[in-house]
């Protein structure tokens, strides 16, 4: 069978675009770590200006924001730059949406190095970074993750406080499991002056939790529970379980292993809350989501990215009567709510 017709004549630029891509993870890091967004949005729109407000070279500055417009995280009109819409919103210190803290995170040596062989992960099928990968138990990299990764998931625990309906105020009994930052029972208690919220994590992954509760004037209704998701003892009476970003690092018949301790832990009617890449049947789309499949393959034993069918039938097979899905408007990643 032939292959569909190219509208372009065949062209080399894409493999050598990817194999310097990691120019583009440099010079957004470096330009967070210089803070040129923030210096741009004071009104630094000059690469003289921008040299002499971030101490740099003016030659290294012009060449650094001329790339940054390349790749589309700037504008340029004649010789000033500008902040495009995502840049303002989420890399200027000064917007409550800032995110340029994940930077430590998601390029961080750790993960980095992950993927230094990648011959050697496909063969494996899985991460050869250690046995378990970054699932290995009381892995420091969670810790930074707490800390550098708290301010981009601001919206979207806005998003589950608000679809779940915390403001009504009822006397709820919430689990976070693999809480990190916090952030997700925290603005369910924020919203509801009526609901507990137990945290469940490493134990100096909470101490982080622990600080963001208090923070957000919360601490007397957040207790933790040190330890293992898989090990750590529940307990019963919960009316919600919170399950963001934490399947996908697993296998199926993992997850469903602890799908039924959650089941076995909620109330009648209680509700599992999962935050997580959900890419479509055909598992290359949307791109974002369904890319995280590989993050999944590099850095873990067995995880990957589910799709929503996938999802259904681990709930479904763990007890929970139905699943539904729901997209976050600007966000790679969905929600799945799940009824006991």
């Amino acid at each position: 069978m032939s292959s569909a017709p190219q509208t372009q004549p065949p062209s080399p630029a894409l493999f050598f675009d990817t194999m310097n891509a990691y120019q583009r993870t440099a010079a957004v890091k470096g330009a967070i770590q210089l803070d040129v967004f923030t210096a741009i949005g004071e009104g630094n729109t000059s690469a003289a200006a921008l040299s002499g407000r971030c101490d740099t070279s003016e030659r290294g500055m012009r060449i650094l924001c001329d790339y940054l417009v390349i790749i589309g995280f700037l504008t340029k009109d004649g010789t000033d730059y500008r902040l495009t819409p995502d840049s303002a919103m989420f890399l200027d210190r000064r917007s409550p949406a800032y995110m340029g803290t994940a930077e430590r995170f998601l390029s961080s040596a750790t993960l980095m190095d992950a993927f230094r062989d990648v011959p050697a992960i496909v063969r494996n099928g899985g991460s050869v970074m250690s046995a378990h990968g970054t699932m290995e138990p009381d892995h420091p990299i969670w810790v930074e993750f707490a800390r550098a990764m708290a301010p981009m998931m601001s919206m979207p625990a806005e998003f589950i406080a608000n679809l779940v309906g915390s403001s009504q105020g009822a006397k709820w009994k919430v689990l976070d499991i693999a809480a990190g930052h916090g952030y997700f029972g925290i603005a369910i208690a924020r919203h509801n002056p009526n609901a507990t919220i137990v945290a469940a994590d490493w134990h100096k992954v909470l101490e982080v939790a622990k600080e963001h509760a208090l923070k957000a004037g919360v601490a007397d209704r957040y207790a933790t529970l040190p330890g293992s998701a898989f090990e750590t003892q529940f307990g019963t009476g919960y009316h919600l379980v919170l399950l963001t970003n934490f399947l996908h690092h697993f296998d199926i018949p993992t997850c469903e292993a602890l799908l039924r301790k959650i089941h076995a832990a909620l109330e009648p009617g209680g509700r599992v809350v999962t935050l997580d890449f959900v890419p479509n049947e055909d598992r290359v789309s949307p791109p974002t989501t369904a890319a995280f499949s590989f993050i999944m393959l590099g850095t873990t034993e067995g995880g990957d990215a589910y799709t929503f069918s996938e999802y259904k039938n681990m709930f479904h097979k763990t007890g929970f009567e139905r699943t539904e899905l729901h997209p976050i408007p600007g966000m790679p990643s969905q929600v799945l709510v799940s009824y006991k």
